[in-house]
């Protein structure tokens, strides 16, 4: 057990909620970000501003009726599995044989797991990566041996749980926006938080929400509680960090604020009752869907990345028929919900516990 040990510390290979759960899930976002966000913004920009090498189809595979072909932004969308098997690969420390032999392995897993394929690219990617690693070096033929069963290991995790988790993921995220129709009200308190919460802490809830493909009712929920943390955190700290914290918390993420939290977990009250309250007005008043990406669900003001993913998804429904137009009541709502109502609810909701004592001088203070 003893040179078992040593071999895994060698190695490297850490069996760890944080390394796997933490590190890899944002890791994972940031391959999100880049790839399927990205692609999404650049095509959203294209066709609404008539730039034209922004809708000029830039590649084309196959030939005929069959022919698949891409513009700028769609490139970046397609790559989404490659990104985030590499950004998981590089937070656990793969080495470069290894993170490379991921991009075979992140393609195929997205593409098998279907509407889970993020799910199920975080844990055939951590198998992989941690196979990869400990095989890497171990000959001296290298350049074969980890790359072969890198890959190997990787594809053949993929076709064996790919399919089962991206099924479950759609199963639970069916389920969360059926409950979320069904009762607007509890679910868009219950959703909007979790996934607000999720936003501050150091995990993922990009990750989340593209994992379980969390869209409609359920993803506008989300959106209003990650814009409650983003915006609420940035505005009720504004005096102790002014216009650098409020354009790094309010465009960036409020994850800025954790460390305050271990020390007063009480700041953090003011963003998570304000997301509970505008949880329940984007379900029920506005019925605000988040019918674009489901990763953006979980970016809210982040770059303005879940407005944008809102409003590319009023024009696909204009586009179907399924929206006669974008009306004046849906930008009255988007603004409500996702700036003007967490700024005023978490600064009216920070007064009194700065009154109290319970928030003090500082205790929102960044080092920017």
């Amino acid at each position: 057990m003893g040179k078992v040990r040593a071999f895994l510390r060698r190695k490297d290979i850490v069996f760890s909620p944080k390394r796997y759960f933490i590190d890899a899930m944002s890791a994972m976002a940031q391959g999100l970000f880049c790839t399927l966000l990205v692609g999404t913004i650049l095509n959203t920009l294209g066709t609404q501003l008539s730039i034209g090498f922004l809708t000029d189809i830039v590649v084309s595979l196959g030939k005929g009726e069959g022919a698949v072909s891409y513009t700028i932004g769609g490139l970046c969308s397609a790559m989404v599995g490659p990104a985030m098997a590499v950004a998981i690969g590089r937070a656990l420390n793969a080495p470069p044989m290894v993170l490379f032999s991921l991009i075979p392995v992140g393609f195929a897993t997205n593409a098998m797991g279907g509407a889970g394929g993020p799910l199920a690219v975080l844990f055939v990617a951590i198998i992989a990566s941690e196979i990869g690693k400990a095989v890497s070096k171990e000959t001296k033929i290298d350049i074969l041996v980890t790359p072969i069963v890198t890959i190997l290991c990787g594809i053949g995790a993929a076709a064996l749980v790919a399919a089962p988790i991206g099924t479950a993921a759609s199963a639970v995220g069916r389920a969360i926006m059926w409950a979320t129709e069904l009762q607007p009200f509890f679910m868009g308190i219950i959703v909007s938080v979790v996934i607000g919460v999720a936003l501050t802490l150091p995990i993922s809830s990009a990750a989340i929400c593209a994992a379980l493909g969390l869209t409609g009712l359920a993803g506008g929920a989300a959106v209003a509680g990650c814009c409650a943390q983003m915006v609420g955190f940035a505005v009720m700290s504004f005096r102790e960090n002014r216009w650098g914290g409020l354009a790094a918390q309010g465009l960036g993420t409020s994850m800025l604020q954790m460390g305050n939290i271990v020390r007063n977990p009480r700041i953090w009250i003011p963003p998570t009752l304000a997301s509970a309250i505008t949880g329940p007005v984007a379900t029920c008043l506005f019925r605000l869907e988040m019918n674009g990406a489901a990763v953006s669900s979980g970016m809210g003001t982040c770059g303005l990345v879940g407005q944008i993913g809102v409003y590319t998804g009023w024009l696909s429904a204009v586009e179907t028929g399924t929206k006669a137009a974008i009306t004046a009541m849906d930008w009255v709502g988007l603004v409500l919900i996702c700036f003007v109502l967490p700024a005023v609810l978490s600064w009216l909701i920070a007064l009194p516990l700065r009154k109290w004592g319970w928030i003090k001088e500082n205790d929102l203070k960044l080092d920017l």
